[in-house]
């Protein structure tokens, strides 16, 4: 209640006296003087009373020894700030209380205390109590002085802000017209993007889907007339057109940053001296190569033969650039990026990088065309001499594998493309296809392997293959069918797999899983673009291999053999 003078009221005090009744003769002596009070039985009590209406509190000594006061504590920690709840503890006289009460600490954990000694002089209690809650009165005034200052604030800028509302108002209705304007040429090139990949990727291809169509429609006719002599004709079409669009979908892949890559400790030194012959007759005569290699090169990590492709890629650019002839000169080398370097290359972190370099002395490139030479489907070259996926597909891989690509070109002077590989602490691997005795197509096969597929045809083709090298065949659809049949049969050597399933459980999932219940068992992934469940820097487990579709089913035979003669499962 507000006193006389209209100052907010002070509060009831809080009054807990254990023992005796010096909790009722404390409220009535207050009660005599006008103030209100409270008692309390417990501590705990207490502490649900205390919120931001009480004045004081009034304690006697033994409410406190032995009491957990964390509680206490932790209220009187959450009050406003500018609450400084005044307390007033009654005390014993004599040493060993003196003592206690020093232990007990009570100014730094409850704060505003005051102290009186027992027995009580009435004037003093009274003395207390009043000057405590003329403390408690001053901070309800502190309180309210800020509560009005705040109101008159908020006061003040919401008049600032409708100010400032009417006066941009007129600025932002032309920031939107501005932006409207602006937008749209960015929408016009975004349009034009999709438009020229759609239309690109359409083009292709209906022109693969004719040849495929069309020479099976031609074999089936042939067949239904008894006309074998040209089917083998039909049949190598309708093959090729299949094996161009598989080359466009991982082309696009590439690009996208989504195609399968089995990443291997690499030395692109050794990568580039492995390919210059290759690289010579693909160039022609009229080309001369150059090699600067370094010998102490960094490792990287990658899929060699996608850096292959990459660099075949760049040479046969390199070539058609250079018409009437030049020189080609590839080179490795090792460089630190500074933050300066790596910010004149998009994305590009600073660090190690063991680098591929291609440059020649053809016509070069004028900036418009190094800004859009990533674009799929962009392609300077006449109609029909190239598809605009080349450099792509460079720029595609080598940013999944955590790289970047760098294009320096002037007219008339030739393009250099270098290509950023991070560094990589671990050691070279060997090439299979160089070390070690290939599996010969004509070994007896034994052993069991389980296909898991939703695609009933891919199952079918898989078993089909698997049955005629001689495997027994088991198939699954799904990741728990595959767990149960594992439960079900003693051997199980090889497990071939889709990477994309239904049901919840993922290809790499299931093989893990699988292989918690036998540890020895091989894998084979069969997957149509990896997205993030196989790429990445990690490389797949002993043990493990993956194949990527469409695949040529003499691969896959040979990628079956050479899993299952290999490291034989010790279940046997």
């Amino acid at each position: 209640m507000p006193d006389c003078l209209g100052a907010p009221a002070a509060g009831p005090v809080l009054i807990l006296t254990p023992t005796g009744r010096d909790a009722e003769g404390a409220a009535t002596l207050l009660s005599a003087e006008g103030i209100e009070s409270r008692i309390y039985p417990t501590l705990a009590d207490l502490r649900a009373a205390l919120d931001d209406a009480a004045g004081a509190v009034l304690l006697a000594d033994e409410a406190l020894f032995r009491a957990d006061l964390n509680g206490l504590e932790t209220s009187l920690a959450a009050q406003p700030p500018w609450s400084d709840l005044p307390f007033i503890v009654l005390t014993q006289t004599g040493m060993t209380a003196q003592r206690q009460m020093a232990e007990l600490n009570l100014p730094g954990k409850l704060g505003n205390v005051m102290f009186l000694e027992r027995p009580l002089n009435v004037l003093s209690l009274v003395s207390a109590v009043r000057s405590a809650l003329r403390a408690r009165r001053r901070q309800r005034q502190v309180r309210n002085y800020l509560a009005e200052q705040a109101e008159a604030a908020e006061r003040e800028a919401a008049g600032l802000e409708a100010r400032v509302q009417e006066r941009t108002a007129a600025l932002e209705k032309t920031e939107r017209e501005r932006q409207k304007i602006a937008a749209a040429p960015a929408q016009s090139q975004k349009m034009e993007a999709v438009g020229q990949l759609t239309g690109g990727l359409a083009h292709d291809f209906n022109n693969m889907l004719t040849g495929i169509v069309g020479s099976l429609e031609l074999l089936q006719a042939r067949l239904a007339q008894g006309r074998i002599e040209q089917l083998g004709r039909y049949v190598g079409m309708a093959q090729q057109g299949a094996q161009r669009a598989a080359a466009l979908t991982q082309r696009l892949l590439a690009f996208l940053r989504r195609q399968t890559l089995d990443s291997k400790p690499t030395d692109l030194t050794k990568l580039v001296a492995g390919m210059t012959e290759l690289i010579r007759s693909t160039v022609g005569p009229g080309i001369a190569i150059e090699t600067v290699l370094q010998k102490e090169l960094w490792s990287t990590l990658c899929d060699p033969h996608q850096l292959e492709n990459a660099l075949l890629n760049l040479c046969i650019n390199a070539r058609d650039a250079m018409p009437e002839g030049g020189r080609l000169t590839i080179g490795t080398e090792n460089t630190h990026l500074t933050p300066a370097q790596a910010a004149t290359l998009p994305e590009a972190e600073p660090g190690e990088y063991a680098v591929l370099c291609v440059a020649d002395t053809g016509c070069g490139m004028l900036p418009e065309v190094i800004a859009r030479a990533f674009d799929p489907f962009f392609t300077t070259k006449p109609l029909g001499q190239g598809t605009g996926l080349g450099l792509s597909m460079v720029y595609g891989f080598v940013q999944q594998s955590g790289g970047h690509v760098q294009i320096n070109s002037k007219i008339g002077q030739g393009t250099t493309v270098r290509l950023y590989l991070p560094r990589h602490d671990g050691a070279e691997q060997a090439n299979p296809s160089e070390h070690g005795s290939a599996v010969p197509a004509q070994a007896v096969a034994h052993g069991t392997v389980l296909v898991v597929d939703d695609e009933p045809p891919v199952r079918m083709l898989i078993s089909d293959v698997l049955i005629d090298l001689g495997y027994a065949v088991k198939v699954a659809w799904d990741g728990p069918s595959v767990l149960q049949t594992l439960s079900a049969h003693d051997r199980v050597d090889l497990l071939v797999t889709d990477v994309g399933m239904p049901g919840g459980m993922n290809g790499r999932q299931l093989a893990d899983a699988a292989r918690e219940q036998r540890p020895g068992l091989k894998v084979l992934f069969i997957t149509g673009y990896a997205d993030t469940i196989l790429s990445g820097k990690g490389l797949l487990g002993t043990g493990m291999a993956v194949m990527t579709k469409p695949f040529a089913i003499s691969d896959l035979a040979a990628k079956i053999r050479d899993m299952m003669a290999n490291d034989p499962n010790p279940e046997g």
